[in-house]
């Protein structure tokens, strides 16, 4: 194939490993002469729109190399959600356009269920157009939401985050609780799903260990029942460590913590529910409290990752570049596990129309009967997530990440004229 340069884009919100499926892509591409140069989108999708491509040619080996170990979105991320092509038929041209005077055959979108939506389009899209595109989806959410999958880069370090957070804000809690704070509620991420939520579920080894509940989106919301846990924990314990998700909802559906807006992709902006059920808790009960939101700490934390998710988000990316090299079109690599004790764990494929905009679940029995918990079938599927460290190298005590030059191909077409 002639149009053998690489367009590779980062979206969404961005993790902890992102970049080390970069990593994976662009070293991969370099080891194989099928392939020419590797473009990254500065700022995601709007890179392409904007025919601002960053030429990675440009980045040494070892610059590429540190990505592996480089928290955020190294190229730059974006909320934009292409439409359908009925809707904006000249966004798609122009990614075409742009693809065409680029000399690009293959487009690696590094994303969500909304990603892959978008890397689906497109490959549909390019036949129309004459000008085929080879599109391949590479899985990332700290979420942990996609489906086919068995788990999602991103997410195995957000969930030794927060595991480690409430069992460290645990026994800080605990060492204050006779006389001061008696309550201790830690917002994290998950809008629908409560996988993140969850996963904090595994700092809790023993009897009266944080976290004492956990409030998930699977389980909608009762304030008598939530209120009662927390003055049983707090009587027995003497004091309540509480992770609750984002996204965590009354049975009418409405979220605790609706802020009133919306995001670009027109979810329902959330924000403040630690403080909510802080507050709620302070009324009802009168007990002192902390709280805290995790928010970006959490997907940005790459002191302290997970080897296993590491390990897996640069497996996605080489696999990515190697279903390319097979021909392979609109489809995504999975990770399968085969086993959970011994962890076990290969490369699989989904095609890009079974991920596009599905939203992946906690399953109801890996939540306790209560709803405030997890299972041991939880635990089963967690625990190998959060396995191993891979620190950074560190200097003056510092971790010290990859730094990019940036530099921009020169562009061959009009300004765009969109966003």
């Amino acid at each position: 194939m002639s149009n053998n340069n690489v367009f590779y884009a980062q979206s969404g919100g961005v993790t902890a490993v992102i970049n080390a499926s970069a990593c994976g892509v662009i070293e991969t591409a370099r080891q194989l002469p099928a392939f020419g140069k590797v473009y990254a989108g500065r700022n995601g999708i709007i890179g392409a729109l904007r025919e601002e491509l960053i030429d990675t040619s440009h980045e040494s080996s070892a610059t590429i190399a540190a990505l592996r170990h480089t928290p955020a979105g190294a190229f730059g991320s974006c909320r934009y959600k292409l439409k359908s092509v009925e809707q904006n038929r000249a966004e798609y041209e122009r990614l075409i356009d742009v693809f065409r005077a680029h000399n690009i055959g293959y487009f690696f979108y590094n994303g969500g269920g909304d990603s892959q939506d978008t890397a689906n389009k497109v490959a549909q899209f390019s036949q129309q157009m004459h000008f085929p595109i080879t599109c391949i989806g590479i899985p990332k959410t700290v979420d942990n939401d996609l489906p086919i999958t068995d788990c999602c880069p991103g997410f195995g370090s957000v969930a030794k985050y927060v595991a480690v957070s409430i069992r460290e804000a645990g026994l800080d809690v605990a060492s204050m609780a006779e006389s001061s704070t008696k309550v201790f509620v830690m917002e994290v991420m998950g809008r629908h799903a409560g996988w993140i939520a969850g996963a904090a579920g595994l700092a809790a080894e023993q009897e009266g260990d944080a976290p004492h509940l956990i409030v998930f989106p699977e389980i909608a919301f009762d304030k008598a029942s939530f209120l009662a846990k927390v003055h049983e924990s707090v009587s027995r314990y003497g004091y309540c460590a509480i992770v609750v998700s984002e996204g965590a909802h009354y049975a009418d559906g409405t979220f605790l913590a609706d802020a009133g807006g919306k995001d670009a992709f027109g979810h329902t902006q959330l924000g403040g529910v630690a403080p909510f059920l802080a507050a709620m808790i302070k009324q009802e009960l009168g007990y002192k409290y902390h709280w805290a939101v995790s928010d970006y700490l959490q997907r940005a934390a790459r002191h302290i990752a997970s080897a296993t998710d590491v390990a897996q988000a640069y497996a996605m990316g080489k696999a990515a570049v190697e279903f390319a090299l097979a021909g392979k079109n609109a489809v995504m690599p999975t990770i399968v596990r085969e086993s959970s004790s011994p962890y076990r764990w290969s490369v699989g494929e989904a095609r890009l129309s079974d991920v596009a905009n599905v939203e992946k679940k906690m399953p109801r029995d890996f939540i306790t009967e209560d709803g405030f918990g997890i299972t041991a079938k939880a635990r089963e599927y967690f625990a190998p997530l959060i396995q191993g460290e891979d620190y950074p190298p560190y200097r003056n005590g510092l971790p010290q990440y990859a730094r990019l030059q940036h530099v921009l191909v020169p562009r061959k077409l009009p300004a765009w004229t969109g966003k």
